[in-house]
């Protein structure tokens, strides 16, 4: 397919043809010591009726809703006189400007911007980090106008977006405002490296001092970049530009159409462990360059930046994501082997170890997004889209290269879906299920009522045995005994206790505080060490606080695997369970005559 490249174009060739003068945006960071701004919008040509601005409620990436508006103070409204026009505010999001006869309407306003973790808006002395769901209002009726950005900055910033450069420094163009608030902006004081692989230009801008490597992170940028024809035709973009906050007090990514911005702890680079978070996180967010940017499900087109929007695909946008960034990274030989199989592991594991897996569907999980929240609860009774859509995309990969006899896989599903279903377009489980059936030759409905409609309940040891793997807790497998209570932090108040464990049913609850085993005082940070001295099978007595009042129980330990999990190879792999590997990952087997992995690629 031709990729849609409107939002690169030069800034003349974007405001060309245009019959009006274009929406023009300008905030003055010129002292940002107190995370302030003073920001503009200019709409020409406004007609006698009353005019409404809004400011999104939600960020693209993150689907909740956000009281974004409170960042907004000393509101008002001028026509092209300069005299003011009265205003009501009529929704948390929006204002509605009294306009009596045609006229250009500029509005102004103060932002605060101090919401480094949200990644929506952040001003300091040293940058601004400005996603514009967060910093700039629309008319809903003026959304596809093309605009201008320009920023006032600090002597010796430099600024940086995905948007086509406008026509001085700090300048930034875009076809229209889904544009803008796709393409967020970063200036300040920065370091910054430029790289092109296959005739697209790609941009590293790190703010923030740290113990990362620009070198190695170019390096594995690149790589990961010449991976992404293994899934698609072409790529939608002629410029991406990669921004990381290496900083404090801050962790998460966000995708957008032409960027990324990535967030760490300043000294989470260096250790291996820790370079496969940025490393794989990066991955993620350029897979969603296609997942969820060029094509998404119909309930998320288009964004109606106002309220929640409602799909039961998420897991796909999200958890399929989440299921590919490794592959890439494989390929590229970015990952090891060892750390790929690792990463499987885990999160089997995690799901294992997850009793709302038991309850939630991942299609009912996305649905439930907007309201979804975590602790106690979402562990008894939920599931995530994103592990829990990793597992579900792992379990229709296997299945559709078992159905085709290794001729498909999932990667052809999100082929055909950039193909056929690129924006304006949307896509649907009813067009999934045709593509499943166009690939497979199968009527996949009953597949996926099993394992989408309903909670997804795998056979770990069949799924994996066809790819010549098996998950293990060690060669010689031993057990440690179970409460099944998780204590918060160094306390001794529980976190969350597992549904249907033994703590579970002698009536424990998220909350209480631990006091005593067999009457004999636990002290923070050792209730593990506390359970070790006792087997699965044997019988305790907790004394604990419950709501103020003391209580005891007496619960009897389970056991769970004393050891961490693996996905190793099988006895005597055979052919075709190679073939099965190679065909899902894209690699040789990887395993030596002892059934050992290599450390490196």
């Amino acid at each position: 397919m031709k990729a849609k490249l409107l939002s690169f174009l030069p800034l003349g060739m974007l405001l060309a043809g245009q019959a009006h003068a274009v929406i023009s945006y300008s905030i003055d960071l010129s002292a940002p010591e107190h995370h302030l701004a003073r920001v503009e919008a200019h709409f020409p040509a406004v007609d006698g009726k009353d005019f409404k601005v809004n400011l999104p409620v939600w960020r693209t990436g993150r689907y909740q809703q956000l009281p974004l508006a409170d960042g907004v103070r000393l509101f008002e409204a001028r026509d092209s006189d300069g005299k003011l026009l009265p205003w009501q505010r009529t929704a948390s999001g929006e204002w509605q400007i009294s306009v009596a006869s045609p006229t250009d309407v500029t509005v102004s306003y103060q932002l605060y911007a101090n919401e480094l973790e949200l990644r929506v808006r952040h001003i300091d002395a040293s940058h601004a980090f400005l996603d514009a769901s967060g910093v700039f209002v629309y008319n809903p009726e003026r959304r596809d106008e093309p605009l201008t950005v320009n920023l006032k900055v600090p002597k010796g910033w430099q600024s940086y977006s995905g948007m086509a450069t406008g026509g001085a420094a700090h300048s930034f163009a875009a076809a229209n405002y889904d544009v803008l608030v796709d393409s967020p902006i970063e200036t300040g004081l920065s370091q910054q490296r430029s790289f092109s692989v296959d005739g697209r230009d790609y941009e590293l801008v790190v703010w923030g001092e740290g113990n990362y490597s620009l070198d190695t992170m170019v390096a594995d940028l690149e790589a990961l970049a010449t991976q992404a024809k293994v899934i698609w035709d072409d790529v939608p973009f002629k410029r991406y530009v990669y921004m990381v906050h290496a900083t404090s007090g801050a962790g998460g990514a966000t995708e957008h159409i032409n960027s990324t911005i990535i967030q760490l702890p300043r000294f989470m680079f260096r250790e291996r462990a820790d370079y496969l978070k940025f490393i794989t996180t990066a991955s993620h967010e350029f897979i969603h360059t296609w997942n969820v940017k060029a094509y998404r499900p119909s309930g998320l087109v288009p964004y109606d930046f106002q309220k929640e929007n409602l799909t039961d695909l998420l897991w796909m946008a999200e958890g399929s994501t989440s299921y590919f960034q490794a592959q890439l990274l494989l390929r590229a030989k970015v990952m090891t082997p060892k750390e790929f199989l690792e990463d499987l592991a885990k999160r089997i594991d995690t799901h294992l170890n997850t009793p709302g897996r038991q309850q939630q569907s991942v299609a009912e999980a996305s649905l439930n997004e907007w309201v979804a929240q975590g602790g106690d609860y979402a562990i008894n009774h939920s599931v995530n889209i994103y592990s829990e859509g990793f597992l579900a995309s792992l379990a229709l990969d296997f299945s559709l290269l078992q159905d085709s006899k290794l001729k498909h896989s999932y990667r052809d599903v999100h082929r055909r879906l950039y193909s056929d279903f690129a924006l304006p377009k949307s896509y649907g489980s009813e067009d999934i299920k045709t593509i499943l059936g166009a690939l497979s030759g199968k009527d996949y409905g009953p597949w996926w009522q099993q394992h989408i409609q309903s909670p997804l309940a795998l056979n770990f040891d069949e799924l994996l045995s066809r790819a010549g793997l098996r998950l293990s807790y060690g060669k010689e497998p031993k057990f440690k005994p179970k409460a099944g209570m998780v204590v918060s932090g160094n306390s001794l108040v529980l976190e969350s206790v597992q549904r249907d464990s033994a703590a579970w049913q002698a009536g424990l609850v998220a909350g209480d505080e631990l006091l005593a085993i067999n009457d004999l005082k636990l002290v923070p940070g050792t209730l593990d060490k506390r359970l070790g001295d006792f087997k699965p099978g044997d019988s305790i007595k907790v004394s604990f606080f419950h709501a103020d009042a003391l209580q005891q129980r007496t619960l009897t330990l389970e056991q769970m695997p004393d050891g961490k999990a693996e996905v190793v190879a099988v006895d005597k792999p055979g052919k075709e369970q190679k073939a099965f590997f190679k065909a899902w990952t894209g690699i040789d087997w990887p395993f030596d005559a002892n059934g050992d992995l290599p450390a490196k690629p």
